[in-house]
């Protein structure tokens, strides 16, 4: 886990936050791992689609969360304009990831969303 969003995270001590990080992380672990390895080996082949499947089930419920934070993250030197955490969920297959800079360049912004929220969260308790 990111050490600042780790710290965050436990401040807070929210278990449904926790899941959904514990998820994400494994989601952005994977998306670097394919990335710099140039394919999907098998143990990403059949981690995805349940990694997938639970943030899709999940991300409902947080997509409003994050909306107002996202916007004001940047990716590739460039606002973002629509929402990282469902660009980087839409991958069909691992070895969609394979050479997708702009996914790579994604990551930092839903990071950074997601830790502008833990830290508003805690400002508001």
């Amino acid at each position: 886990m990111n050490p600042f969003t780790q710290s965050l995270a436990r401040e807070l001590a929210d278990p449904a936050v926790d899941d959904f990080i514990a998820d994400w992380d494994a989601l952005e672990a994977l998306v670097v791992r394919v990335y710099r390895g140039g394919a999907a080996g098998p143990p990403d082949v059949a981690e995805w689609p349940g990694l997938r499947a639970r943030l899709a089930a999940s991300y409902p419920a947080w997509s409003p969360v994050f909306a107002p934070h996202w916007p004001q993250t940047r990716a590739g030197g460039q606002t973002v304009t629509a929402d990282p955490f469902l660009r980087l969920m839409s991958f069909a297959r691992a070895a969609d990831i394979v050479g997708d800079w702009a996914a790579m360049q994604t990551l930092p912004a839903a990071r950074e969303a997601l830790n502008r929220m833990l830290v508003e969260r805690l400002r508001s308790r």
